[in-house]
Order: structure tokens, then C-alpha cells, then sequence
């Protein structure tokens, strides 16, 4: 029996290079980790600039150096011993506030931490004093020295670290590719830019430029949107609307794109928490709740949301590597968030991403046509001499069946036309969506602008108007019953029966009427009436199943809206339906009066606008 007790050993303090690798282990866990710390370091240090170079992905090399206030030689040496900062200060007591953070970091764990499974060797120069240098190796530690100074600025510090995890082999078999890790390494250095758009940024891989940036001037919010351009693309740039809003001291700034502009994956939505990137849960579910009404399941929208608020009022602290945060009230920032998308995407009106202009010139683009092509032709090549000679004065002359000189198709009796609209109508330029000039296909309106023209399609644009005039009877009267002359008695499982009854309160203000009706199953007894008839079992088990998944009464208003959207596709103006002039002038300006109608209930484009310059490119006459 007592030789199964364990051996007692005394308890002893770690050794310094051990307690710095454990350290290492928790807030280094790969390159791009590591050059997070130390351009984290770089912009507290008040940097305007700050490059990066990296050799192997950052396991051969990673070298930061920036023109921040740089250190003195003794300082170095106080910054690589672990709890060294110079980001806190003790108050009037004589304590530190660990919840008033201002900084990027304020543990002092980073340049200790790499250092110890590293070669490191840290260059700085301070206003006033000659530049030092210190070179760390496992513990060992040399310097200061004299060295030369060869930074951009005056002042700044250089911090070179050569094989990365070479004390900790162990970890170097966790390590992804090369590739893999250079891309880690630019999403971080992107990541960071983003949130400093006053600030260069400059990133080369094995000598090669990835990114460079220049610091942006100007007005905040246009240099901020400049800097998200360059980083998430032009077309972002050109689609993007502007949040502001505030709330109980917590504010919420930055851009989303418009609801057509939108990926299949969440790798664009960005958030930041007073000026530090972050990886939040709630941010997709916060965006997938605003862009409920506008978006396909399986699509998501580019945002980049950037959150301030009291330091006290947030825990930067949960994560060693401080990619998360934990908000004192999170439901208010969720709220917050949701409402400043919603306020922007209602202003922003009936506006459509022009990506979908963009898409629609590419496929309309001809290919590269070959040399031959028309070799056969008159109309493009020397006139074949077995060929006739055309009538003296003969040309293309318009005729009653056609033009003369073309090859006319043969009829068809089931062939669709175009139906054009020869009354006078007023001057498109008067009109964002311009002024109906025909319908093709009996589907869509071509609609004549100031500077181009202007395509829709009519299904999905009334969808979206049918949709919208049914949310604003819903808040303006609430939403009516109608009784069942006959109530419905639906079967379900009794934990879904009694989930579906614990929301019965809230379900009568949205107008369905139910009440228990035995173990496992429940009497409906009154439907919304803006719906008519509509499948009420399969509505309550579709709730039920929601009510499984969420735990928020959020779920069955999304629920309630995408019925609504349903109904609104069925009952709106169906394509093949043939529409007169003040028919299709009517959808066109309802659409210019109308919130969302760029798009339609599941994401899609209602419209596409064609400037006239970009015809002209495709005709070459541009």
C-alpha cells in the first residue's frame, strides 16, 4: 500500500529560462504571434512607421523595426526581464489600475518570452543618447554595446530574432508550411493596419515586398476607409457604408458593404475594441442578425467594425495572447452593433453594390478575337472576287421586315419579344433608376438614366417592396389574427410541445394563437392574417426546432421574417407578366423610395446599372 503513494519532492521555484519558455509557450505559439508582440510593442512606442521582414514564414528570421521613441541601453536590458513595462503606472495610492488599459500590451512578457526560444538581438536609440544594442541567447545575455543607428527616424528600435523555437524543438513539429505561415503572418500584419490607419506598415518575405502601406492622412473616417480599401479591396471601397452610432458610452464606428457585395465565407468581417484587433464570436452573430432581412444562409457580408469604450468597461486580460475580449455588458455593445447596421443599411436606400455592374461588363466582355475570324466576311474583309459588286449607292437601308444587307432569322412563333414604350416620358436624369424605355422577355426593365442604363429585374425588385410594406403594416398596426373555423391540432414531441408553449406570450404578438393540448401537442387556434393560408404544422415545428437552437427571443422574429419574406416572393409580380409604361415607371420609382430594394429577400441584385462610358469600352469606342 505504501509503495503506490507517490514520491513527495519539495516544492521549488522554476529556473528563469524555464519559467520565460512556458511563458513563450502560452503567448508564442507561432510566428505571426510573436511579430504581433513586437509591432504591438512598436505602436505603443508612438511608431509612424513600422516594418517587417521575414525569412522562412518567421521561423528562419523576423526582423521589427520602427521609429517610435526608442530605448536607452540600460532600458533594454530592464525590457527583457519578465513584468518589465513601461505601460503602467502606479495611481496616487501607489497601486496599479489593471483594468484602465490603454496600451496594446502591458504585461511585459513578450520580449522575454521570445527571446527565450530565440536569438535575439535588440537595437534602439532614445532622444538624447547614443544607440545600444543587446544580443539574448537562452538566457544569455550581452551587451549593451555601442552599435550604428540606420533607422528611418532619429529616434526607433530594431528587433531582430533568428531561429525561432531553435531552444524548443518540440514546437517546431506543430509548425505549418512555410506558406502557411507567411499568410498567418500578413493576416496579422493586415489585421493591425487596419486598426492604425495613420500608421505605414511595411511587410517583406524573403526580400519580397507583400505589403506596403503609407500612413494616411486626412480626415479619420476617409483615411480609415482608404486604408480598408487598400486592404479589402477597391470594390469595398466603392461599396461601403459609413457606422456611427453611440450608446451608453460605447461607441461603434467603421464600414459594412452594401448586402449584393458579399462572400461565401465570414474571412472579411473584422472587429477591433479600442484600437485593437480582436476574434469575437459575437461579431458573426451580430452581422448575420442585421443582414438577416438581405442575405442568403450561406452568404456574409465585408464589415469592418471598430468598438470604444471606458477600458473599464472590457476585460482585454481573458486570453494570454490578447485575441479576445470579455464585455462588462455585452448584450448593450450586441444591441448597439446591430442597430448602427440596420440605421446604415436603411439610409443607404436602394442602392446596389456596383460589383454587380462589374460582373455583368465581364461576362458581357467578347473574347479575344482570332485573326481568321473574319476572313469569310464582307463586311469586315476585302470583297471576295467571285463575290457580286454591291449596286452602285447600296447600303443598309432600314426596311419594314428589317435591315437590308442582313441575314434575318428565321420566325418563331413562341420567340419572346421586346416590347418598347414609344410615349414621351420626362428626362431620365431626373431619376436615380431612370425612366422605363422598354420590357424584354416580359422579365426585365431597361430603364434610361443620365449616363447610362439601367436593367431590373422586376420578380425580385417587387419581392423586396412587398416585403418591406409588409414589415411596415406589422409596425404600424401590429400584426392581425385570423380565428381557424377549425383549430389546428399539431403532433410534437412533448419537450418540443413545451418549449413552443413557453414562448406562447410571445407569439400572440406576432399573431399566432396556441394553446396546449394533451402531452405533446398543441391547438392552434388563430393565424397572422397578413399571411392567409400558409402550412401552420410545419410553421410550429420550424419554431420549435428554433427554439432548440437559440436561446434568444431574436430567433423567432428572424423565423417570423423569413416566412414573411416567402410569402412576399409568392404574391409579388411574377416573371412573364407583361407590364405597361406607368406600370414599370411605377416599380421605379417605388424602388427609388424604398429601403433594400437593391436587393431582394435572398441577397440578389434587383437591378444592374451600366454607365455608358462602360458600353462604350465594350463597343472600342473607348
Amino acid at each position: 500500500m505504501a509503495d503506490s503513494l507517490p514520491l513527495r519532492r519539495p516544492i521549488a521555484k522554476l529556473p528563469p529560462d524555464a519559467v520565460n519558455r512556458i511563458a513563450a509557450g502560452e503567448v508564442v505559439e507561432r510566428p505571426a504571434a510573436a511579430v504581433k508582440e513586437l509591432v504591438e510593442n512598436a505602436l505603443d512606442a508612438g511608431a509612424g512607421h513600422v516594418s517587417v521582414s521575414i525569412e522562412g514564414g518567421g521561423l528562419k528570421r523576423i526582423c521589427v523595426e520602427d521609429d517610435g521613441c526608442g530605448m536607452e541601453g540600460a532600458e533594454i536590458l530592464t525590457a527583457l526581464e519578465r513584468h518589465a513595462t513601461s505601460k503602467l503606472a502606479p495611481g496616487a495610492d501607489g497601486r496599479i489600475d489593471l483594468l484602465n488599459i490603454h496600451s496594446m500590451g502591458f504585461r511585459g512578457e513578450a520580449l522575454p518570452s521570445i527571446a527565450s526560444v530565440s536569438r535575439m538581438t535588440v537595437t534602439s536609440r532614445a532622444a538624447g543618447c547614443e544607440t545600444g544594442e543587446v544580443f539574448v541567447e537562452a538566457g544569455r545575455v550581452e551587451g549593451p554595446k555601442p552599435a550604428a543607428w540606420t533607422g528611418r527616424g532619429d529616434t526607433g528600435t530594431r528587433i531582430e530574432v533568428r531561429d525561432l523555437f531553435h531552444a524548443t524543438p518540440a514546437r517546431l513539429k506543430f509548425m505549418k508550411s512555410e506558406r502557411a505561415e507567411t499568410l498567418a503572418v500578413t493576416d496579422m500584419m493586415r489585421r493591425l493596419a487596419m486598426a492604425r490607419a495613420d500608421v505605414g506598415f511595411t511587410l517583406e518575405s524573403n526580400g519580397r515586398a507583400v505589403m506596403r502601406h503609407a500612413g494616411e492622412t486626412g480626415e479619420p473616417g476617409a483615411a480609415r476607409l482608404a486604408r480598408l480599401g487598400a486592404i479589402m479591396g477597391r470594390a469595398f471601397r466603392e461599396n461601403a457604408i459609413e457606422i456611427d452610432a453611440t450608446r451608453d458610452g460605447v461607441t461603434v464606428s467603421g464600414f459594412a458593404g452594401l448586402p449584393t457585395l458579399n462572400r461565401g465565407n465570414a474571412q472579411m468581417q473584422f472587429l477591433f475594441v479600442n484600437g485593437r484587433p480582436v476574434k469575437d464570436r459575437m461579431l458573426n452573430g451580430v452581422i448575420r442578425a442585421a443582414y438577416q432581412d438581405f442575405l442568403a444562409r450561406d452568404r456574409h457580408p465585408m464589415a469592418a467594425l471598430f468598438v470604444e469604450l471606458d477600458p473599464e468597461l472590457v476585460d482585454v486580460n481573458v486570453h494570454p495572447a490578447k485575441t479576445e475580449v470579455r464585455f462588462r455588458d455585452a448584450g448593450n455593445v450586441r444591441g448597439l452593433m446591430i442597430g448602427a447596421l440596420r440605421h446604415a443599411l436603411a439610409a443607404a436606400g436602394h442602392r446596389a453594390s456596383t460589383s454587380v455592374a462589374g460582373e455583368a461588363l465581364g461576362k458581357a466582355r467578347p473574347e479575344p478575337v482570332r485573326p481568321d475570324i473574319y476572313a469569310a466576311s464582307s463586311l469586315w474583309s476585302e470583297r471576295s472576287p467571285a463575290a457580286p459588286a454591291p449596286a452602285a449607292g447600296a447600303g443598309f437601308r432600314e426596311m419594314d421586315g428589317g435591315v437590308e444587307g442582313l441575314a434575318r432569322p428565321p420566325a418563331r412563333e413562341d420567340a419572346p419579344t421586346a416590347r418598347v414604350e414609344p410615349e414621351a416620358t420626362p428626362a431620365g436624369e431626373e431619376f436615380p433608376l431612370g425612366v422605363a424605355r422598354a420590357q424584354l422577355h416580359e422579365t426585365y426593365v431597361v430603364a434610361q438614366t443620365g449616363d447610362g442604363i439601367v436593367i431590373v429585374d422586376q420578380h425580385a425588385a417587387h419581392e423586396r417592396l412587398v416585403y418591406e410594406d409588409m414589415k411596415r403594416q406589422m409596425a404600424a398596426g401590429g400584426v392581425k389574427r385570423q380565428a381557424l373555423l377549425i383549430p389546428d391540432v399539431v403532433e410534437l414531441s412533448e419537450d418540443e410541445a413545451a418549449r413552443v408553449l413557453e414562448r406562447a406570450g410571445e407569439l400572440a404578438q406576432l399573431g399566432l394563437e396556441i394553446e396546449p393540448f394533451g402531452p405533446g401537442a398543441v391547438c392552434v387556434r388563430a393565424t397572422p392574417a397578413l399571411f392567409g393560408q400558409m402550412d401552420t404544422a410545419g410553421l410550429v415545428r420550424d419554431l420549435a426546432d428554433d427554439f432548440a437552437e437559440y436561446e434568444e427571443g431574436l430567433a423567432l422574429r428572424e423565423r417570423f421574417e423569413e416566412v414573411m419574406g416567402n410569402m412576399a416572393c409568392h404574391g409579388s409580380v411574377r416573371a412573364g407578366r407583361r407590364l405597361n409604361g406607368e406600370e414599370m415607371n411605377a416599380l421605379l420609382r417605388q424602388m427609388e423610395a424604398t429601403p433594400h430594394s437593391g436587393q431582394c429577400n435572398h441577397g440578389r441584385p434587383t437591378y444592374v446599372e451600366l454607365k455608358l462610358a462602360d458600353i462604350e469600352r465594350l463597343f472600342g469606342r473607348r
